[in-house]
């Protein structure tokens, strides 16, 4: 097994790969993971026992059409006009594989992030990946691509539909491409859609019409349903051309046969979202309101909705001891350190009230 330190990069080649949190659960000590923004209530076990029984269909090329699993999402994110939109849509093996296809056929030149203090590294290691020049997030110049991760993870901060279209007027060049990563979006409510870009059909139709504008709504989908190792994501594209000239990019059966299956029994299990809706806010400010009153200095970051909590814990050695710490007691969180560049914090993954008990006895001797 790996060894790590807190400020190391354990599995991952630092020179060569963007760190992630998720990698510690094979300790032997593991309870549960509070590194990573996966929903608290786990797999639905719907879709557990769906994915599980395609196993047996595993000597089969899963379809290359992606259907029935793409039709059934197109209905869970349009629910009134999936068959005129569904056209858009593309799925894809986890959102990090989609990244790269659409940042590939980008326009060349400049790239810009989101307004926020650090987001999601994956469209940035893309960008620079594939020869862009990087602008600043509070450069006042446009660039021809821009992401931007909304919510953000990991600072919790999220603009509103009408901020993010003032965000696009004044950070996109014409001609250019906008990724909205809009994953953590669903955890909003149950009204997430009509405060989703998902809702927009005539704005990024005139926004590409006019200015040549091409808007992505991306998704991943492995943290809503708790399904980070079997790889689902998706992308809405500005047009069904946009589509095609991903699929044309993308390689065959790039979404196996078992993430299919989870995908098309998940959409339909309202009950987990319900409860998803109603449970985690609670949560989130339980577990706040536990640790403010045992750490008054350290600071909370963002929205009631979130499935984590962005903590500033004003300090580098706080910090790379609470990581320390948590580790040691098999409930691990992800640094604030690689990747982000931000050592005073740490991320906090909202959890069942029994298993962040354990997280903040680990954290007695601090």
């Amino acid at each position: 097994m790996p060894t790590t330190s807190a400020t190391s990069n354990g599995p991952w080649d630092a020179k060569l790969q963007q760190f992630h949190g998720g990698q510690d659960w094979h300790m032997d000590n593991f309870i549960e993971d509070f590194s990573v923004t996966t929903n608290a209530f786990g797999m639905p076990e719907s879709a557990k026992t769906a994915a599980v029984q395609a196993v047996s269909q595993g000597h089969h090329y899963p379809p290359a059409d992606q259907e029935p699993a793409r039709s059934s999402l197109a209905h869970f994110l349009w629910p009134a006009d999936f068959e005129a939109e569904q056209g858009r849509l593309i799925l894809g093996n986890g959102a990090s594989e989609l990244i790269e296809l659409i940042i590939r056929m980008a326009p060349a030149g400049t790239w810009k992030p989101g307004p926020f203090q650090t987001q999601y590294k994956e469209y940035e290691r893309s960008a620079r990946n594939n020869g862009f020049e990087m602008l600043a997030a509070d450069s006042s110049d446009k660039a021809n691509v821009c992401c931007l991760v909304n919510p953000c993870n990991p600072t919790g901060d999220y603009l509103e539909l009408s901020e993010v279209k003032s965000w696009i007027s004044n950070n996109v060049l014409p001609g250019g491409y906008v990724l909205i990563d809009e994953s953590m979006q669903p955890w909003h409510s149950p009204e997430f859609r009509q405060h989703s870009l998902l809702s927009q059909h005539e704005y990024i139709r005139s926004l590409y019409r006019e200015q040549g504008i091409s808007v992505f709504i991306m998704h991943s989908w492995t943290k809503l349903w708790c399904c980070t190792g079997l790889r689902l994501g998706s992308v809405v594209c500005p047009t069904a051309d946009h589509m095609r000239a991903i699929k044309k990019s993308q390689v065959p059966w790039s979404v196996n046969i078992v993430a299919l299956a989870f995908l098309n029994a998940v959409v339909s299990d309202e009950k987990y979202l319900q409860k998803t809706w109603q449970m985690t806010p609670l949560w989130r400010q339980q577990s706040i309101d536990q640790l403010s009153a045992r750490f008054p200095t350290w600071e909370f970051f963002g929205r009631s909705f979130l499935s984590w909590i962005w903590v500033d814990t004003k300090s580098e050695d706080v910090a790379e001891r609470a990581i320390e710490l948590a580790r040691a007691a098999g409930v691990p969180v992800r640094s604030g350190r690689p990747g982000y560049n931000l050592p005073t914090f740490v991320r906090v993954a909202v959890r069942d009230p029994a298993k962040f008990s354990v997280l903040l006895g680990a954290w007695k001797l601090l």
